[in-house]
């Protein structure tokens, strides 16, 4: 039997990097069976995979193999440094174990090429020594890479603080953004975690190509202007929207989804501000009093505990349940409107169901995108690192979301929450442009879809150099 054609990955520790990666993956293993086998490295900073992942990796097909890397302690930083410059700093004490893991696997299979996660990009150096090819997969949107190769030129044009900036910053191919919307990396020039930014955009460069988790009809603006004035022209792939498919699902994961087929179709709100996004007690407080006084249904997945900084949870392993720290009463309140569970949501079979009417979500990619794909408006509430860009994308770029407003505390007041309930929940315009995403989103992951063909053209690309060797 001739012998698979492999690929390896290599990934960070965050979860939506992994899954998007890995769903890649998956996609590459059943457009081409008995083709491929990938293994990707994984890097870690506690156990691996977490209570919340487990699901995900134990359904990954046997042609994909996960490594992961010995834990990275260092935990002198975690309460000094952002969220990004964490992973960036494990990821690098990981290379060496990367290196052996790469070069083990290269001597023992048909290895052509290596595709990292943009956080990971001091690999590229071991697929130069190896002659194999290296992709950087990016997992955002085209606005946000657009940003990362334009930012080098925007550090010399822009001299003051960001989000002191007067006016809206003008990046190639895109909608203006406010110097706060931009990702948390770049906010404060003093930081470690904006010269962490300022070289990992720059090492854009160092790859074959990029890999990116958008579509050409999403954002093809964007993906013009990076074609026409950026460094990689045509060497950016598009190649979503891929979005992690259907799991088993088990447990509490069931109510839910039996929750739902009780409700009439389009009543609900879906509320998830993903598996690392936290809130203040306050905030918590302002949110279920909004989504009580709404009277609109609700399915509520919260993960954590109060915090005051929006990614505390991101790299941590609490187990206190979250929902003592709803407001009192406010369970029995809202027994027969809506539906409150902790952990692990099975969140492509919530967006896909019929009762769902919105998605107020923490704008992650993935999230996004899952939304996109079946159609689901959305109240984008972003966090912390690139959501915020995400965020004014949704809403003033597409215009398929509400993005709601603070008070002078910065907290979303009860009010405003029953504001951006009802406008997305009643808005016909915003419901008519996300069909017509939708219809986009399918018909580029069809066999002659735009995207699709690109997938095919970098997969045919590896199995002819996996037959020349």
């Amino acid at each position: 039997m001739e012998a698979k054609t492999h690929i390896v990955l290599v990934s960070i520790p965050v979860l939506s990097h992994q899954v998007s990666l890995l769903e890649f993956a998956k996609q590459l293993i059943h457009l081409y069976k008995n083709s491929f086998h990938v293994t990707c490295i994984i890097p870690t900073i506690s156990n691996s995979p977490s209570i919340a992942s487990k699901p995900f990796f134990d359904t990954l097909p046997s042609s994909i193999q996960c490594i992961f890397l010995p834990p990275i302690n260092f935990d002198d930083l975690k309460n000094e440094v952002l969220l990004e410059s964490q992973v960036q700093i494990s990821v690098f004490k990981s290379m060496p174990y990367v290196f052996e893991t790469l070069r083990s696997i290269s001597t023992n299979s048909n290895l052509v090429a290596l595709i990292v996660d943009g956080f990971a990009h001091e690999a590229h150096k071991f697929a130069k020594e190896l002659s194999i090819l290296s992709y950087t997969y990016f997992p955002g949107s085209a606005m946000v890479l657009s940003m990362c190769l334009y930012f080098s030129k925007l550090d010399k044009i822009i001299t003051c603080e960001y989000k002191d900036h007067p006016t809206p910053i003008e990046i190639p191919g895109c909608i203006s953004l406010h110097g706060r919307d931009l990702p948390d990396s770049v906010q404060d020039r003093s930081n470690l975690a904006y010269n962490l930014f300022h070289h990992r955009s720059q090492q854009l460069h160092q790859a074959d190509g990029i890999i990116i988790n958008s579509f050409h009809e999403l954002e093809s603006e964007t993906f013009d202007a990076i074609s026409q004035n950026g460094p990689y022209g045509p060497n950016v792939y598009p190649v979503g929207p891929i979005i992690q498919t259907r799991r088993n699902i088990k447990n509490q994961a069931c109510e839910s989804v039996l929750w739902l087929d009780n409700q009439p179709p389009n009543s609900v709100i879906y509320i998830s501000f993903g598996s690392g996004g936290t809130h203040s007690q306050d905030q918590i407080n302002e949110l279920a009093l909004g989504l009580e006084l709404s009277k609109y249904k609700f399915l509520w997945v919260n993960w954590r505990q109060p915090n005051d900084k929006a990614s505390a949870s991101y790299l941590s392993n609490d187990e206190v349940d979250p929902l003592h720290f709803l407001p009192l009463g406010f369970l029995e309140r809202t027994k027969g409107q809506g539906f409150v569970m902790c952990g692990w949501a099975p969140q492509v079979e919530v967006l896909k169901h019929d009762a769902i009417g919105a998605f107020l979500t923490h704008c992650g990619w993935n999230s996004i995108l899952e939304s996109i794909v079946h159609g689901v408006s959305m109240i984008a509430w972003p966090l912390f690192a690139e959501q915020r860009s995400n965020a004014e994308l949704m809403t003033n770029g597409l215009r398929i979301a509400m993005r709601p407003k603070y008070d002078s505390k910065g907290i979303v007041v009860k009010e405003e929450v029953v504001n951006v309930i009802k406008g997305v929940m009643e808005s016909e315009e915003i419901g008519r442009r996300m069909k017509e995403l939708q219809k986009f989103a399918n018909c580029a992951m069809m066999e002659d879809g735009s995207s699709m063909k690109t997938f095919s053209m970098l997969a045919l690309k590896w199995k002819s150099l996996g037959k020349s060797m």
